[in-house]
């Protein structure tokens, strides 16, 4: 009974979210066709308003540790359910994403993106997306802020083992930026499929940043050692063992 009544209200969360990306969208349209700024401010609106949702609608309360950046770094992320990008983009002035191009297309959602400076990727094609974000870097063409990037390249659930893949270590190279790793237990309450969501405390943390220069190797295996230490850490606090998952 309880499972089932928990469910509901995380439908109706669930329609709630999405009912106002258009509401924010058309409301902060005309400061966001003017300007950059209109465009990030309506994108952080609408993660405030998850964040008050989830909490009195579910039971389900968020916290973000550490210091999140300001400046301009490469941010690589765990990454297991939408509410990671909620909480990361959240905190951080100017976050940009790398984006599969068919978001695009996607109302409301796929014009914000643009209008923030995601940088939209065709699908088996993140190689050659890499080598022009590293050219327009260099030529000031794109947008400044904070680029998010999830080197497991999808969202990966609790206790799951995925490999981390180059092109957060080709970006850390080329683009010759720190990089600000991050650690997340979100995947315990808020799955990456189905519609429950479950109570408790959602943690993203901004780990300490890992300083430009390192060979590749030696940055692949302190990201994935940091990144994974940190959020089995995290997925313990919330009661989930991970190991045992595995």
């Amino acid at each position: 009974m309880m499972q089932a009544v928990q469910w509901l209200r995380s439908l109706v969360f669930v329609v709630f979210i999405y009912a106002m990306m258009p509401v924010l969208g058309l409301l902060y349209l005309p400061w966001a066709l003017l300007s950059r700024k209109g465009a990030l401010a309506a994108c952080h609106a609408w993660c405030r308003v998850v964040r008050w949702a989830a909490r009195w609608m579910v039971g389900l309360r968020t916290e973000v540790r550490g210091t999140p950046p300001e400046d301009e770094v490469l941010i690589v992320a765990k990454h297991q359910s939408f509410l990671d990008i909620i909480l990361i983009y959240g905190s951080v002035p100017a976050g940009k994403f790398i984006m599969k191009r068919e978001l695009m297309y996607a109302p409301v959602i796929g014009q914000y993106a643009l209008r923030i400076g995601c940088v939209p990727v065709d699908r088996g094609k993140r190689s050659a997306a890499i080598k022009q974000m590293v050219a327009d870097v260099g030529k000031g063409r794109l947008e400044p802020g904070q680029l998010i990037i999830y080197p497991q390249g999808t969202r990966i659930a609790p206790g799951v083992k995925a490999p981390y893949k180059v092109g957060s270590g080709v970006l850390y190279h080329e683009l010759g930026q720190d990089c600000v790793p991050v650690a997340t237990n979100v995947g315990v309450f808020w799955p990456r499929k189905g519609i429950l969501r479950k109570p408790g405390l959602a943690v993203v943390e901004f780990l300490p940043r890992i300083e430009a220069g390192l060979g590749k190797e030696a940055f692949m295996e302190r990201l994935e050692d940091e990144i994974e230490t940190a959020s089995n850490r995290l997925m313990r606090e919330a009661g989930f063992d991970p190991e045992k998952a595995a």
